[in-house]
């Protein structure tokens, strides 16, 4: 587990700086893919998901 959030820390990181300093191309979206993965291993999963769900329920309830 130590190992993972190491590297989740260390993609994030990346992926902040990538995002941020050069856009982001096809190497960049494999470590955004490295880090998406390392990251649903985590403790921190489930209140991302709940995050993502709520957040996809209240935009689903805006009327145009």
């Amino acid at each position: 587990m130590a190992i993972s959030i190491s590297a989740v820390v260390l993609l994030g990181i990346l992926v902040f700086i990538f995002v941020k300093k050069s856009g982001l191309n096809a190497a960049h979206a494999i470590v955004c893919t490295l880090f998406g993965f390392f990251l649903a291993s985590t403790s921190m999963a489930p209140s991302i998901n709940r995050f993502v769900t709520n957040f996809a329920d209240m935009v689903g309830q805006i009327r145009f």
